[in-house]
């Protein structure tokens, strides 16, 4: 890589969500922009299981008239009246989601994020990147069983200096990319004391087995050249490991060998703002999101730079660095 410029049950996911790692980096801080507060609305007391009234309630708040607040404060633009109504329809269909998606996860906040005139499957296709749960390979020399014994009842990586500012992936559906450089770049501070910036374009660039596509880059929308140069190569790989589904190795591997890459189900993150996500329902099979897994906390959440729950425990990746 050219140097550029826990259990685990709920999530704190910080503000960031849609980047990503060979399975894991949510460093995507997309929820800066000043907002006004009856923006984020969605109704008082929502009633899940009766959509009609869900609809009502929403109608009674105004949606074109968030619609409206929605495209002044992350400044978007449709080309024609067809679009802009097109988009409205969306965006009304996502302030329902949200309310239901604030019922299913009380203990976060949902609501107006800058993705609500997406479809889920536009949303899925820009902003999360990781083509289903395939199984790591296994490499000789994988990281054994890891002792568990002893663990501290939190830990933060981000208060040892192991992890990089928040990136922004941008619509490139290439989070595998953002979570390898944020795993990578916490083993190799463990390794030698230094936290270097990797390049995530460099990977999206040059690789040709996360992403086989042409179109999806960080670059403009679209893969650049690959400008690889083995004269300037920052940091090299040793090994990585699939963890083992089992919350204790994966606390115990984070403490251990750094920020973990992993992946979950996004499917909450389109309307998500900020608090701790842990959705009463949410699939574990499909992940299709990778974010770093950078800590975990006393009260059995894991904090995520970008659990059990949404399949966060299925698809967990540590790697060693080689060190010179």
């Amino acid at each position: 890589m050219i140097r550029k410029s826990a259990a685990l049950t709920c999530t704190v996911i910080l503000s960031t969500l849609l980047t990503f790692t060979l399975i894991t980096v949510s460093a995507t801080d997309l929820h800066d922009t000043p907002q006004d507060p009856t923006i984020l609305q969605v109704t008082d007391n929502p009633t899940l299981n009766n959509r009609k009234f869900l609809q009502n309630g929403l109608n009674l708040l105004g949606t074109e008239e968030k619609f409206n607040m929605f495209i002044k404060n992350y400044n978007k633009e449709y080309a024609t009246r067809e679009e802009y109504m097109h988009r409205l329809g969306i965006f009304g269909k996502n302030m329902i989601r949200a309310v239901e998606h604030q019922a299913l996860d009380p203990t976060a906040i949902h609501g107006v994020t800058p993705f609500m005139d997406l479809t889920e499957e536009e949303f899925e296709r820009l902003y999360t990147g990781v083509s289903g749960a395939s199984a790591v390979p296994v490499v000789e020399g994988s990281m054994s069983f890891v002792d568990a014994s002893g663990l501290p009842d939190s830990f933060d990586w981000r208060e040892k200096g192991a992890v990089s500012d928040v990136k922004t992936q941008g619509s490139c559906g290439s989070c595998w990319a953002f979570s390898t450089t944020g795993s990578v770049e916490g083993a190799n501070f463990i390794a030698t004391g230094k936290l270097l910036n990797l390049s995530e374009q460099q990977l999206v660039d040059c690789d040709r087995v996360c992403d086989k596509t042409d179109e999806k880059s960080c670059d403009d929308g679209k893969r650049g050249e690959c400008k690889f140069d083995p004269e300037k190569i920052a940091v090299k790989v040793a090994n990585f490991t699939n963890i083992a589904i089992d919350e204790n190795q994966i606390a115990s591997n984070l403490v251990h060998h750094g920020p973990l890459a992993i992946g979950l189900n996004a499917i909450f993150m389109q309307t998500y703002i900020g608090g701790v996500s842990c959705p009463l329902i949410c699939g574990k099979r499909w992940l299709n999101h990778g974010v770093l897994l950078v800590g975990y906390g006393a009260r059995g959440y894991s904090i995520l730079r970008g659990h059990g729950m949404c399949g966060m425990n299925k698809m967990v990746s540590a790697v060693v660095t080689k060190v010179a």
